[in-house]
């Protein structure tokens, strides 16, 4: 058997304590877990939330960038800057689409403006009205296929092609002059960096 150890008794300083009752207990560990759940759960309520705003985002680019025609709205100042395609402000019918590839990159937008609007549009391309061509369709037939444009519609139909050195964007440019006083712009512009 093993001899039994004395008892150390507490310091004569220290007055001792009352023993905790239940209820003060269930408070205190309630409390406890608590501080527990609020310290763990919230940082990984947090996480969760967050991982799926970023899986959602990632989704809604994929939709975006994996479209096959042209997207309603407009495209950002950068894209307009960069593919040096101003378009008039309060135009309508606003669409767009960019490809990028290796060798060329392209964007193709489309909008409807008033007659000033495109008078506009076409001086700050470095041209004019007079430069456009009755019946000419400068968009080739490959780049109306990729968004499904036809020039088959009532017309009068104008375009013109402003050719420049790169890595200035070249522009084809379409006109449908059908509905009196708002003309339809088709736009090309195709850059090789």
């Amino acid at each position: 058997m093993m001899p039994s150890l004395p008892r150390q008794a507490a310091p004569p300083d220290e007055p001792s304590r009352p023993s905790e009752d239940r209820r003060h207990m269930i408070r205190r560990r309630s409390l406890t877990l608590l501080i527990i759940v609020l310290l763990i759960g919230v940082p990984a309520g947090y996480l969760v939330i967050s991982a799926n705003q970023s899986r959602d985002s990632g989704k809604d680019k994929e939709k975006k960038y994996s479209a096959t025609g042209l997207t309603e709205g407009w495209p950002s100042r950068v894209q307009r800057r960069l593919y040096q395609l101003p378009v008039p402000a309060h135009s309508g019918h606003v669409a767009y689409y960019e490809t990028n590839n290796w060798k060329t990159s392209r964007l193709y937008i489309q909008f409807l403006t008033s007659e000033k609007g495109l008078d506009k549009f076409l001086k700050r391309i470095g041209t004019s009205r007079a430069a456009l061509e009755r019946d000419e369709i400068a968009v080739t037939a490959r780049d109306q296929r990729i968004v499904g444009w036809e020039f088959t519609g009532p017309g009068p139909w104008s375009g013109l092609t402003r050719e420049r050195k790169n890595p200035t964007p070249t522009l084809d440019i379409v006109v449908n002059w059908s509905k009196r006083g708002h003309p339809m712009v088709y736009a090309v512009s195709r850059t090789t960096p």
